[in-house]
């Protein structure tokens, strides 16, 4: 059973920053990505920000310069880093661990994507 707890939304004032922390419990050995997507009122759920197991991340672009993700493996955490932040970039931030595999790309762990509960991100 995996499970994904959220925290650091909060509301921020246009240009301020905010962390988002997302740590997962279950089948830490298989390997997986993790991120956030959002979804912001009458829009699609996008993806904000993703992060492989080698580190390797992948940002929105117009997120990218100003969001920066990264992993504790040790502590299996992702964080997100938000700078900058844009009155556009008030949305629910939605953690996911997603693409789980061993080692060799083989099978592990869940085969459905799982998701957070969610954390709201208000920028005024």
């Amino acid at each position: 059973h995996v499970q994904l707890v959220e925290s650091g939304g909060g509301s921020v004032r246009a240009g301020g920053s905010l962390r988002l922390s997302c740590s997962t419990s279950g089948f830490t050995h298989c390997r997986s990505e993790m991120g956030w997507h959002r979804q912001a009122p009458g829009k699609k759920r996008e993806l904000a920000a993703m992060i492989d197991y080698d580190g390797t991340p992948f940002y929105k672009r117009s997120v990218d310069g100003r969001f920066i993700i990264s992993i504790d493996s040790a502590k299996n955490t992702v964080y997100l880093q938000m700078n900058s932040l844009q009155v556009d970039d008030t949305a629910t931030y939605y953690c996911l661990r997603t693409h789980f595999r061993d080692e060799y790309g083989g099978t592990c762990g869940p085969r459905e994507d799982v998701w957070g509960q969610g954390t709201q991100v208000t920028v005024s």
